[in-house]
């Protein structure tokens, strides 16, 4: 991390007029800046020490990037030095006017860097702001904030501390992740194999095995690598029903909860079935445990080894698994056998593009050319004389993918269209073995 004076430094920057200056004031509690309503006042970097939880940090304001001010290059360079220096940018833009040239192009400038930005919408006093414009940044979500009134900064150096203390900060934060052990979780009904699966891959019996459900009760963390790649099996619980855990049974609806609290923490899971006993009502709620915590999973056929079964009946119960699981229909299904290792190397392969597919991040243009061409090829159905308009597009988070749509009236969607547009997104952008979500925000000021 790049430090000053032993500590982190957070940049502030954006075009002239935006309320670079008063933020920074806002945020060190003094008055260090001169703030003018005339644009190209501060030109120079200005430092100042900021103190938010016990937490220290440098704070730098920054002349205006604009091309039309006289001393652009000299500001340019002061700005491109402090960018330098920072261990986290605040790109300040102003909440009130649309965005300009010039933010848009500081925002491209920023993403190249791969350096943590975090976008502040400021002199948001109002909360009917449009704010389809400062998504269209590619930046994430805004933090809105008022610095002359004090609004919202609170939240603000939440964030920018949240930035600071995080690993990836300072460094490539996808990089980071990739070095981080892959959580999957293994879920399923009591006695389903979840334990023989963990010690086929470890090649030891470590975990408990028992033909009485129930015998495993914890959720157990097993560090372990295939294929060059590490990852962090999770051995949960069997989960039951709850009409099937009896007053006495106190630990296995302890054990329910841990595989639940498990899932939420998953990366993967991977659900196992019996092949023998086929799928139960249980089965059904597992998957949409599974569905519930946003995490991609892998449907795992288990004990497909105990009878003779061939490539036509594994095809026969791929359908069946299907219909009878829309919630999964995103799911890799794979026949294996914990027992003997069969297909657990495609387990892992499965495992490898769900991850893969769930932390894509689609560009935003590109996404918007595809929302467009979908509209263009099918257009939305009329509702009473109206119809849908999106407006526009951006990805705001990622395991799973998550898309807002911008629109004229949510209500003018229906499921089938959004269902469409989904199916559109995972073949154009290669999201087919994960969940994806949609969510239609109406634009504010949009006549309905």
């Amino acid at each position: 991390m790049t430090k000053t004076n032993d500590m982190p430094v957070v940049a502030i920057v954006g075009r002239p007029n935006v309320g670079k200056s008063s933020l920074l004031n806002r945020l060190v509690e003094r008055q260090i800046s001169i703030v003018d309503d005339r644009p190209g006042v501060t030109r120079d970097r200005i430092y100042a020490t900021c103190t938010w939880n016990g937490r220290e940090f440098l704070v730098v304001d920054t002349g205006g990037l604009s091309d039309e001010d006289p001393f652009w290059q000299n500001i340019a360079t002061q700005v491109e030095e402090a960018i330098r220096q920072a261990d986290l940018i605040l790109f300040v833009v102003d909440a009130r006017e649309p965005l300009t040239q010039d933010d848009e192009g500081i925002a491209t400038r920023l993403r190249r860097l791969g350096k943590p930005v975090v976008l502040v919408a400021n002199k948001a006093e109002r909360h009917s702001l449009d704010v389809t414009d400062v998504y269209r940044l590619g930046l994430g979500e805004p933090q809105f904030v008022s610095a002359i009134h004090g609004h919202g900064t609170g939240d603000l150096l939440d964030a920018i501390v949240e930035r600071l203390d995080a690993p990836a900060a300072g460094q490539d934060a996808e990089a980071a992740e990739e070095r981080t052990p892959l959580r999957v979780a293994i879920v399923g009904r009591p006695n389903s194999g979840k334990s023989t699966l963990v010690n086929q891959v470890l090649g030891e019996g470590r975990m408990l095995v028992s033909d009485v459900p129930g015998t495993t009760t914890d959720a157990v963390d097993v560090e372990v690598e295939r294929g060059g790649a590490k990852y962090t099996l999770v051995d949960t619980a069997g989960l039951r029903r709850p009409a099937r855990v009896r007053d006495g049974e106190r630990l296995e609806e302890l054990a329910g909860r841990h595989a639940r609290r498990a899932l939420q923490r998953a990366d993967v899971a991977v659900l196992l079935l019996d092949a023998d006993e086929g799928l139960t009502e249980q089965d059904k709620r597992i998957v949409k445990l599974c569905s519930e915590s946003g995490a991609g999973f892998v449907l795992g056929v288990n004990k497909w080894d105990q009878r003779r079964r061939g490539e036509k009946e594994a095809q026969e119960l791929s359908l069946s698994l299907r219909n009878a699981l829309p919630a999964a229909d995103f799911a890799p299904i794979v026949f294996l056998s914990a027992k003997t290792g069969l297909h657990v190397d495609r387990l892992f392969q499965e495992i490898s593009t769900v991850q893969e597919q769930q932390t894509q991040r689609v560009p935003t243009s590109q996404l918007n050319r595809e929302i467009d061409e979908a509209l263009y090829q099918q257009p939305p159905p009329s509702v009473k004389g109206r119809q849908l308009k999106v407006l526009y597009a951006t990805q705001v988070g990622r395991r799973p993918p998550h898309f807002v749509l911008f629109v004229n009236d949510p209500q003018l969607c229906h499921f089938s269209y959004q269902r469409y547009l989904e199916n559109r997104l995972r073949q154009a952008f290669g999201l087919r073995w994960t969940p994806v979500r949609i969510t239609l925000r109406r634009r504010e000021g949009t006549p309905r």
